[in-house]
């Protein structure tokens, strides 16, 4: 497959890299071109503008951080895309956001899909994530390939656009009160005079344990901030979410209580951190 990629963050350049290891013709773009060039040294093509890296695409990924910025970018170069082509809108959008993008694809008459990731960065890089996609089962085919060079596994959601956001909401939701819940209770154990170290090691390998538990509890102790999932992002998520729980009538008291310690953290300097850094808000 011919595969452009629309955005090389922590999660476009490891599937990049992904896509690569597995043979397919990969060629980049990044609204800062210097964040694409190391790609060239795996073998992707760097293209100097988004238009250039769609020609000739069979699959065009994007993977950047919100609406407008997906929306700016793919506007102008609808018009350029190869006949057959399929969109994968990959970036976390949320409802409102999909049906945006989802608009324009229908108005340029380019065939759309829906695919938000589970997974942060080595999920990304070790073509391990979990793709969630929505839309036309005809297009399956054309994409799996694509799919399968970066995830583990597909699960289908539905043929509804819009479908496999909404479900990427609704996990997101978990993944930001789970890492909030840690942040707390290694805080507790800080601040009652405990090595924090001691919650982790009594969780492990009972029922209330869990890879995240652990992972982002180790990276809270140490100190260790490395983005695999950026602070600022996870609250861009989080209001997503809570426009979600609106609309379907969900109170939205917990959502509240995660942002506003992830936006104390962020004020605080760690923004773009891991979210592990939210622990500075306890």
């Amino acid at each position: 497959m011919t595969v452009a990629i629309l955005g090389t963050g922590i999660m476009g350049a490891g599937m990049a890299r992904s896509l690569l290891r597995e043979g397919h013709d990969v060629t980049v773009w990044n609204r800062s071109t210097e964040k694409a060039e190391p790609l060239a040294d795996d073998g992707a093509r760097v293209a100097e503008t988004a238009a250039d890296a769609v020609a000739g695409a069979d699959v065009v990924i994007t993977m950047l951080f919100d609406t407008d910025a997906v929306a700016q970018t793919m506007e102008p170069v609808l018009a350029g895309f190869r006949d057959g082509a399929v969109w994968v809108q990959a970036s976390t959008v949320g409802i409102e956001g999909t049906d945006r993008l989802a608009s324009l694809a229908r108005d340029a008459g380019v065939a759309f899909l829906d695919t938000p990731m589970l997974g942060t960065k080595a999920p990304a890089e070790n073509g391990q994530l979990v793709v969630l996609a929505s839309g036309p089962s005809s297009l399956r085919e054309q994409v799996q390939a694509t799919f399968d060079a970066i995830g583990s596994r597909t699960q289908w959601v539905s043929e509804t656009v819009g479908d496999a956001s909404r479900l990427k909401l609704a996990i997101n939701a978990w993944i930001g009160v789970m890492v909030n819940g840690i942040a707390q209770s290694i805080a507790l154990a800080r601040g009652l005079g405990l090595d924090p170290q001691q919650f982790l090691d009594a969780v492990d390998g009972g029922a209330v344990n869990a890879p995240y538990v652990q992972l982002k509890g180790k990276a809270m102790i140490a100190g260790d901030y490395t983005p695999s999932f950026e602070l600022d992002g996870v609250i861009k998520d989080t209001d997503l979410i809570t426009a979600a729980l609106r609309e379907a009538g969900v109170d939205t008291t917990l959502a509240t209580a995660v942002r506003d310690r992830l936006a104390a953290a962020s004020s605080d300097g760690h923004g773009s951190e891991d979210m592990a850094a939210v622990v500075h808000a306890y």
